[in-house]
């Protein structure tokens, strides 16, 4: 009884819908400009058969043709946000956010149980790819305008004592038209991934009872991309910027050993603390004591113990020294010093004891939960396979919502918007 109580009220929230927008029939005169310099003559009403969140509906509405283009031209499309579209706005934000959430042929199942609107699986793909790709577009547009100092974004209000710029790159499982030619770590030596670059920007103004640093509460905002690393460099460098990255007392940024995330962070914010994130170092160790292992015999786990508490106090040049006194092999010998170049590569930014000294974050924590759940939660599950494209789209999608900032996508403008709040 509650099903078809719903349906019904749906068809009638439909016809009134309807309704309302015959009101304006989109008529502006006898010529309107086609938007290349030319004018187009109205010829007459045309339906467009639309999807709303309420059912279908028709869209009677004002047909202009351009002579020189060969086009028709349709204000009234453009005024509700429906050109190129069969989809309202309303069930496009709506498709959009399953999309994201949750598989496609899923999302359309839930679409249609909890919403009552009946959708394919493909359109539900085509819909969120869509206007997901058309975010990124907007976001990249932004962030190009920023760096060309052409948009001068509105910097938060009030002191921002601690902001962080956390990095780091996660495999995508794509389609062989995205990794053809790539090398990777497959037995055949194929790539059978794509990286999707995420960073995190956040700020922190306190410590806890431990003297530990806290995140603060929502201030997580999100950017990523499949494109290459100076493409994701324009868009996490806006977002800090966007975020008051200049007026932060201090700005820290957070990454792996990875050396694109360092020279990113050299180009970009060259004046800010930049630390390795502590557990990856600490990884890095254990694969140096590993290498050693057979050389010190039963004294093995001793010697960890005591280069560990040296990496945790930053103390970098007794680490390597420590090894460096061992005798080992010629072949050894070559793969402890290939091991210990990470650490000395990174030693100004594996000063521990001095960054928890000044209540700063030595983990990059953010950004690996990042990592999980805004790309492996929707794009890895078993048996995916994205298209560099619709992976991206997704991407943009999942970090708008995971930053808070869904409400202020603006649906009837998302297909041709060149910003967002």
């Amino acid at each position: 009884m509650e099903l078809a109580v719903r349906t019904a009220v749906a068809q009638l929230g439909g016809d009134l819908l309807e309704g309302l927008l015959l009101v304006d029939g989109g008529h502006r005169g006898p010529h309107v400009d086609c938007g290349d310099g030319h004018q187009a003559r109205f010829v007459g009403y045309r339906d467009k058969h639309l999807d709303t969140v309420l059912g279908p509906i028709n869209l009677h509405r004002a047909y202009y043709h351009c002579a020189e283009c060969g086009t028709g031209v349709v204000p009234r499309d453009d005024e509700v946000g429906v050109t190129g579209v069969s989809m309202s706005p309303g069930l496009r934000a709506m498709v959009a956010r399953v999309a994201a959430a949750t598989p496609f042929a899923k999302a359309a199942a839930l679409l249609a149980e909890l919403a009552g609107v009946e959708l394919s699986t493909k359109r539900v793909e085509r819909s969120g790819e869509t206007d997901g790709e058309a975010l990124q577009a907007g976001i990249a547009a932004r962030a190009a305008a920023m760096a060309a100092g052409t948009v001068t974004p509105l910097r938060p209000t009030g002191v921002i004592d601690k902001l962080y710029v956390a990095v780091d790159g996660t495999g995508v499982p794509s389609v062989p038209a995205a990794t053809d030619g790539r090398p990777g770590k497959s037995p055949d030596g194929k790539a059978q991934t794509r990286e999707a670059k995420l960073g995190v920007v956040f700020t922190q103004s306190k410590l806890d009872d431990d003297g530990h640093p806290v995140r603060d509460q929502a201030s997580s905002s999100y950017v990523a991309t499949m494109e290459p690393v100076a493409t994701f460099a324009s868009l996490i460098d806006a977002e800090a910027a966007r975020r008051g990255s200049a007026k932060a007392r201090q700005v820290i940024v957070l990454g792996d050993g990875a050396a694109w995330i360092w020279n990113l962070a050299a180009h970009h914010f060259p004046t800010a603390t930049h630390i390795v994130d502590l557990y990856h170092a600490r990884e890095h160790l254990h694969e140096l004591g590993a290498l050693v292992a057979a050389t010190l015999g039963d004294d093995a786990p001793h010697w960890l113990a005591e280069r560990l508490a040296e990496l945790d106090r930053g103390d970098i040049n007794a680490l390597v020294a420590a090894a460096r006194g061992l005798t080992l092999a010629d072949a050894k010998a070559v793969e402890v010093e290939k091991a210990l170049g990470y650490f000395e590569t990174n030693i100004s930014r594996m000063r521990y004891a001095h960054f928890r000294a000044q209540g700063l974050f030595v983990g990059s924590g953010a950004i690996e939960a990042g990592c999980r759940s805004v790309v492996a939660q929707r794009l890895k599950l078993s048996g995916m396979r994205w298209t560099t494209r619709g992976a991206s789209a997704i991407l943009g999608l999942r970090c708008e919502e995971a930053s808070g900032r869904w409400d202020k996508i603006i649906w009837t403008k998302v297909n041709t918007q060149t910003s967002v709040a």
